[in-house]
């Protein structure tokens, strides 16, 4: 069975061990943000930085979240820089997936040792269903 935007998240899992392999671990998220849209850019695909979405609550906006990286407007990326990837990176990136719409994700870790999980929403019976 072919992976949700296969094409899309093979290029963003390159461009992430690229950035990884040229910088190493150490920076702060934003270098490694900056970075990545340039390796992205670089492999042909359309990508945003900080980009806001709004938060609802019974239907009233209450805040607003800014997704690190959106890449074809398909893919959220959460860049991190933590020792490893734990369940509530997870559960931002679920919530950033729910606010914008957006079915597919990737936490990408730039810590001591890169690591990256996918992450997919489906709302299907009310059930949200996260896979790798």
């Amino acid at each position: 069975m072919p992976l949700m935007h296969e094409e899309i998240t093979r290029e963003i899992i390159g461009a992430f061990f690229t950035v990884y392999d040229e910088l190493g671990h150490g920076f702060v998220e934003s270098v490694y943000k900056r970075a990545l849209v340039v390796e992205l850019q670089l492999r042909g695909l359309a990508c945003e930085r900080e980009v806001l979405y709004p938060v609802y609550f019974k239907g009233v906006d209450v805040g607003e979240y800014r997704a690190d990286l959106v890449v074809e407007s398909k893919v959220i990326a959460e860049v991190k820089t933590a020792d490893k990837i734990v369940p509530v990176h997870e559960v931002q990136l679920l919530n950033y997936l729910r606010a914008a719409k957006i079915s597919l994700g990737l936490v990408l870790n730039f810590g001591p040792r890169s690591t990256f999980k996918r992450l997919i929403l489906s709302e299907e019976r009310g059930v949200v269903v996260l896979t790798e």
